[in-house]
């Protein structure tokens, strides 16, 4: 018995079709039913029935979308399209596909009964073996090699690769797109850029799979010439130039047909990292693939914190040299992100928009961008490097309008430092390397030239701070504790009444 599937969104034409004919004896069996082209598609693909009985216009997908992706997914069974006569131009798409026979609603028993019976027969022959062979020499070679480079394989043994010119003991597989994505006016493709000779295609193959470009190339000297056009675009191509107009990633050379699918699924990951390329960049190969287990950065809210702080000090002192290493280890930590590229976007997105949120509150004062325009500019940008720039140039902006970086010694603007970030738990070992000092010597020079030692400093500025607090009536002692920077309102009372002799409350009742 042969297994047959009937897709349609109206339940009454579903139950029409199983009792129209008497299947059995027909030799067909309904082995499902699907009220949409999403369920039918996945049907399809598990269910791998010998017919497909198909409405035309179905929720989530049509039958031509569903057609199409099954048969991408190599499907190998028959279809029957059904359809009114106002979606004849539908139909006429499907028929492109493969499609069997094209029935009009409201069905006729006859016309069915006979479409059957000649499916019926075309897999009668094909299961005998006799009519799978020309009927598979037949299909459109650029599906064969489709199926080539998905790896739908199955049945590679049973064509003449010599015949169709696509047997070689070498493969490699490219991807191409616009160098410019905003940019698809270009009436030509990269194949046409190869500079080999490929009379009767026994060099490379050109098709365009899922939006783009794919080149398979074939043959020893052809890896060899492939390699010297490389050299052009490590060398940057000439602006203007064709080359200049294309993106490329390449997979690593394979010497099997049934590998093709390795340098391919190479490539398309390569592609998915351009995003970490870098400026003028237009190539990108299997050299540069990474592993899985070296994706290890988790660009999330838990990581954001550090950042946050170490860029808000070094805009704070004006360390644009620190500021710009930070930079580079950020980019670098994102290129080891196991995060995806919309994720790894988004968390920059967050960072700059908490930093300008925090250099705000310490300067009410300063001229940032708006929020909306930080979201825009950075969610419209295709590469890293841009978000680097951008952001480089924003902290420039930062530091020049704070402008407190005229003092003769790195001792004021760490004391600058200090009255900024008092109530933050900061201590000599996280803000050394702010200024570019060892935590312990920097430790001697300030006691050195302060006449004491920098956590004894940091206490005097805080306690000054909270007199300054406990003036306000309506703020709770441990809110004022926490306020200048201590977490333990104990400890506070104790470095309170150390500094001035008395505690918090009897400081505040002589005010």
């Amino acid at each position: 018995m042969y297994k047959i599937l009937i897709a349609d969104d109206e339940e009454l034409v579903r139950a029409g079709i199983q009792f129209i004919l008497d299947w059995d004896s027909l030799g067909f069996t309904v082995c499902a039913e699907a009220s949409n082209g999403q369920e039918a598609l996945e049907s399809i693909i598990k269910l791998k029935p010998d017919l497909v009985i198909l409405d035309i216009q179905m929720p989530k997908l049509s039958g031509t979308e569903v057609v199409k992706l099954a048969l991408e997914q190599n499907f190998k069974g028959k279809f029957i399209i059904l359809s009114g006569y106002s979606d004849f131009k539908y139909a006429q798409e499907a028929m492109q596909y493969g499609v069997n026979y094209y029935l009009t609603k409201p069905i006729d028993t006859e016309e069915l009964k006979n479409a059957v019976l000649n499916i019926k027969n075309v897999l009668q022959k094909e299961h005998q073996g006799s009519l799978f062979l020309n009927q598979y020499k037949v299909k459109a070679k650029d599906t064969i090699i489709r199926d080539l480079i998905l790896g739908n394989t199955d049945e590679i043994d049973d064509f003449d690769l010599d015949e169709l010119n696509l047997s070689s003991s070498y493969y490699q597989v490219l991807t191409c797109e616009y160098y410019n994505l905003e940019n698809t006016s270009i009436a030509y493709h990269f194949a046409d850029l190869l500079h080999v000779s490929n009379q009767y295609n026994h060099f490379f193959e050109s098709i365009t799979l899922r939006d783009k470009e794919i080149v398979l190339l074939k043959g020893e000297k052809t890896m060899a010439r492939f390699k010297d056009l490389l050299v052009h675009y490590n060398n940057r191509p000439q602006k203007g130039s064709p080359l200049d107009n294309f993106f490329i990633s390449y997979g690593k050379v394979v010497h099997s047909p049934k590998d093709i699918v390795q340098s391919y699924e190479e490539a398309i990951s390569l592609l998915n990292r351009r995003f970490f390329c870098n400026e003028e960049q237009h190539a990108i190969g299997y050299e540069e693939t990474i592993s899985s287990k070296d994706l290890q950065y988790d660009a999330s809210s838990e990581q954001i914190e550090e950042y946050i702080r170490t860029f808000i000090a070094y805009i704070q002192t004006g360390n644009q040299r620190m500021s710009a290493f930070t930079l580079s280890q950020l980019s670098t930590d994102l290129y080891h992100a196991k995060n995806n590229v919309h994720e790894v976007v988004n968390f920059l997105v967050d960072l700059h928009l908490q930093i300008n949120q925090r250099l705000l509150h310490s300067y009410p004062n300063l001229n940032i961008p708006a929020n909306s325009q930080i979201v825009d500019f950075i969610k419209s940008r295709y590469y890293l490097y841009e978000i680097i720039t951008y952001f480089s140039q924003q902290f420039q902006n930062y530091m020049n309008q704070i402008g407190n970086f005229s003092s003769e010694g790195v001792l004021d603007d760490i004391l600058h430092y200090i009255q900024l970030n008092y109530h933050e738990n900061i201590k000599l070992e996280s803000i050394a390397p702010i200024f570019g000092y060892n935590s312990s010597y920097l430790g001697k020079l300030f006691n050195k030239k302060i006449g004491d030692s920098f956590n004894s400093y940091l206490d005097q500025v805080r306690i000054e701070k909270s007199k300054e607090l406990l003036a306000d009536p309506t703020l709770k002692v441990y809110e004022i504790a926490e306020r200048v920077g201590y977490r333990n309102v104990d400890y506070f009372h104790k470095k309170f009444k150390k500094s001035t002799g008395e505690s918090p409350a009897e400081y505040r009742k002589k005010l």
